[in-house]
């Protein structure tokens, strides 16, 4: 599927900027890991590959909450989605997102972030931090290689 073939569909590979709160209604809560998969996504989207069904997405994390939220946030940046049997968690030591497309690949590494310390305001704290995330440049957030 491209553009030129959809060009008559209004609703084909509609690019969003998706607020934190919108974020968080997606998810139901605001929290590090679907903000950094977001920005992640949306990274890929606006200097990898600008179609969501070209592109192949893999999350690789933990495979539970709250690394697994960071596919939420790659669903929502890069329109990869389950629906579409185009992403997938790999359960994995280490965090990191690769995408290919084209025949081309990239793979995104999350920069560590500091997490608060566990307290009555956890829930606010985290989204505190996720917030602060949100707002942060690409290369704080995340490093990219290509092979």
């Amino acid at each position: 599927m491209d553009a030129e073939t959809h060009r008559h569909c209004r609703y084909y590979n509609i690019k969003n900027d998706f607020s934190v709160a919108d974020l968080a209604a997606f998810h139901g809560h605001l929290g590090p890991y679907i903000v950094l998969g977001y920005r992640i996504g949306k990274y890929i989207r606006g200097n990898f590959c600008d179609d969501p069904f070209r592109m192949k997405a893999e999350v690789r994390c933990a495979g539970v909450p709250p690394q697994s939220c960071l596919a939420d946030g790659v669903q929502l940046g890069s329109g990869c989605t389950l629906g579409k049997r185009n992403i997938e968690i790999i359960s994995s030591e280490t965090v990191s997102c690769s995408f290919e497309a084209d025949g081309r690949r990239i793979t995104v590494t999350p920069r560590p972030f500091p997490l608060p310390k566990r307290d009555m305001d956890y829930e606010a704290a985290i989204e505190a931090v996720a917030e602060e995330m949100y707002y942060r440049r690409d290369d704080e957030l995340f490093d990219i290689s290509s092979p």
